[in-house]
């Protein structure tokens, strides 16, 4: 295996399927924004903020997730929206990043009197200023939760129907998957499903086989987040795979809500060999203090994953990228033309 460095990785052109906007903050931009709301947080430097979000040993999802409580206390203006979705866009750009999919759920940003659309509006704004800045294309993925109400997501579904052409690409149901099974929430995806819009689900992060069998046949899910456990079940995995349903694949978070037992035993090599189409993200960049170039470094260095390989991860990842087919195309081209100055050997661009 020949060596690859991270300025090697950075330079590459890359796309991220799977990034959830709260857990994607700066932690200056934190601290400021507090400042400017006045209010008052537990931490309030960037030193004990900072350590506050590392994890020092695994977790699980539950304790993962609890971290989101104190970046959504500064998520509750349009001002705080358009801000974090612009930094995003221009930490996202430093890295080559061409396409992003940003997901967030509206009806968690409601606490100051903002209404779904409002909040749904601000990120809008943002992604499109930083488009307009730095030229990192994105859409939006509207998340349903699990642990709340399936009349929640409905509605939630339904915004995203109503902004289907306005930045809103697809829809996701995410949160603890024990007990709060994705079938409550069919009527949301029936929804999406019936004006034309796609649908990711995170699913066997945390349980087991039976919640990817779900999401892909009682809610329609064109994508899988994480999809860990997907190894458990070798029917289904050959089901995912010829119908190349894609698995967003997150390796630092995965390790962090002890949904492996190690790195080196996350089945991504394993996906990968047989075929799979996978794909590298970063799930939260400030929470699981990562970005999408040490993922791909992480893939190399676990695993061995070549530039040849990242070339192939990359177009499998904007071939799963929920744009229309004339977009995809183009952006294949891209990716393609700019490995090629790396002087990597073209790549098919079948599907």
């Amino acid at each position: 295996m020949s060596l690859i460095t991270i300025n090697q990785i950075i330079k590459l052109p890359k796309v991220e399927l799977h990034c959830h906007l709260d857990g994607s903050l700066r932690v200056e931009s934190i601290i400021d924004q507090a400042k400017l709301d006045k209010l008052g947080l537990q931490f309030d430097d960037h030193e004990s903020l900072s350590n506050y979000f590392k994890f020092k040993k695994k977790s699980n999802l539950k304790q993962y997730l609890k971290k989101f409580e104190l970046t959504l206390i500064v998520m509750q203006t349009p001002e705080s929206l358009i801000r974090y979705s612009y930094e995003l866009i221009e930490d996202v750009n430093k890295e080559n990043v061409i396409y992003i999919e940003v997901r967030f759920s509206p009806i968690l940003h409601l606490k100051n009197g903002m209404n779904l659309e409002i909040a749904l509006e601000s990120v809008i704004k943002g992604l499109k200023k930083g488009e307009k800045d730095f030229g990192v294309k994105s859409g939006i993925i509207i998340c349903g939760i699990r642990h709340i109400s399936p009349e929640a997501s409905l509605k939630l579904a339904e915004l995203a129907v109503k902004y289907k052409d306005c930045g809103v690409v697809g829809f996701d149901l995410a949160g603890i998957e024990e007990n709060f099974p994705a079938k409550e929430h069919r009527k949301a995806f029936y929804l999406i499903r019936n004006n034309n819009l796609n649908a990711t689900i995170h699913a066997g992060e945390a349980y087991g086989p039976s919640s990817i069998h779900q999401a892909i046949h009682q809610c329609g899910a064109n994508r899988i987040g994480h999809g860990t456990r997907l190894i458990e079940n070798q029917d289904l995995m050959h089901y995912v795979n010829d119908h190349r349903i894609a698995l967003e694949i997150c390796l630092t978070s995965n390790w962090q809500t002890s949904s492996i037992k190690s790195l080196a035993s996350h089945p991504l090599k394993f996906y990968y060999e047989n075929g799979l189409r996978v794909t590298l993200n970063t799930d939260n960049r400030l929470i699981s203090n990562t970005s999408l170039a040490r993922e791909f470094m992480l893939a190399h260095t676990n695993f061995g994953f070549d530039l040849d390989d990242f070339k192939k991860i990359t177009i499998y990842s904007i071939k799963s990228a929920f744009m229309n087919y004339d977009n995809r195309l183009q952006m294949i081209k891209e990716i393609i033309n700019k490995f090629e100055k790396n002087s990597l050997k073209n790549f098919s661009t079948k599907t």
